[in-house]
């Protein structure tokens, strides 16, 4: 699961919950990707050792890797995006860190959360609202991991609001 909760050990009680997006690829994989690529397209191109249509695909070949690379850094950027929800007796913070745009912050009165899983914008949309306003949790997660963290997310309330 992209995601893990954390208890205080110690005085007042503080829940965390640190949410990511799942990397389907990682950075092995990475490297991996781009040699075997690089090493598909040299392939073809050795019976042309030796002749001007060498020179002529050679850029096209190299645009290429460079084009794939590109993607995979950029869809490895995206990935940085984390969400952190902190729930203590008096208050639930949520704080959204996206890359390149400042950090975004909900605050709210736990007893006042409750979880929301229904259609919206994609499949079990999980939001969080205090009566007032409606926060999206969790839109890089899949439905089921949405369904399960909705669950969670219940229980754990539940347990703050009856000790």
């Amino acid at each position: 699961m992209p995601y893990s909760w954390q208890d205080s050990g110690t005085g007042p009680a503080v829940t965390r919950l640190n949410l990511w997006p799942h990397r389907s690829l990682p950075v092995t994989g990475f490297v991996w990707v781009i040699g075997i690529t690089a090493v598909m397209l040299a392939i073809p191109m050795l019976a042309l050792v030796g002749t001007p249509a060498l020179w002529g695909l050679l850029p096209f070949a190299a645009i290429a890797v460079a084009a794939l690379w590109w993607a995979i850094r950029y869809s490895y950027r995206g990935g940085q995006t984390q969400e952190l929800l902190v729930i203590r007796e008096d208050a639930l913070s949520l704080t959204r860190k996206d890359p390149g745009r400042p950090d975004r912050h909900w605050q709210a009165n736990p007893h006042w959360v409750r979880v929301n899983l229904r259609d919206g914008p994609v499949e079990d949309y999980l939001t969080l609202t205090d009566g007032q306003r409606a926060v999206e949790l969790g839109a890089f997660l899949s439905p089921e991991e949405r369904r399960q963290l909705a669950a969670e997310l219940r229980q754990q309330l539940t347990r703050r609001r009856h000790g």
